[in-house]
């Protein structure tokens, strides 16, 4: 169940927009906060909120890829593939991300702290290999780089 507060402060930003539909990306995003991820009852309740159906809450949440359907983890790493990350070799970063979490893209450690997930441009083309965790973004990614950002990433949540 949504906190009232949070209701509150979603009413007024809906209120605010120049149209529902506007708002719906920050709703869900807030929601998602709320939640964790966006749970079949949160895109009910931004439904609600933005007077639109729940289908097309749901288009709009599998659209958007910083909006996760499914639990995941308490950090999510989104490694960029697009074609300057992949001349830069994210293919060597993504091999190396799933070894150092044992998963595959789309899952969660099983520490449930990181979710590894491909991400298409992140324009960061110039710092290319990337990824963000958490949506803080690093580039020019070596494997001891990305060993460096895990450990700090970790000490961060403990």
């Amino acid at each position: 169940m949504m906190p009232e507060a949070l209701r509150t402060s979603l009413q007024a930003r809906v209120a605010a927009a120049v149209t529902p539909r506007e708002a719906a990306v920050d709703v869900m995003k807030e929601l998602q906060a709320h939640y964790g991820w966006l749970t079949d009852e949160a895109v009910g309740e931004a439904a609600r909120l933005l007077g639109l159906s729940e289908l097309q809450v749901e288009e709009l949440a599998t659209f958007y890829e910083m909006i996760y359907r499914r639990p995941v983890g308490k950090k999510v790493i989104h490694v960029c593939d697009s074609i300057s990350c992949w001349c830069a070799c994210c293919e060597e970063i993504m091999r190396h991300l799933k070894e150092r979490l044992g998963v595959e893209p789309g899952g969660t450690s099983a520490d449930g702290m990181f979710t590894l997930l491909p991400c298409c441009c992140m324009g960061m083309c110039g710092d290319s290999p990337a990824m963000s965790v958490n949506g803080t973004p690093y580039g020019k990614l070596t494997p001891e780089l990305v060993d460096e950002i895990l450990a700090r990433e970790r000490a961060l949540a403990s």
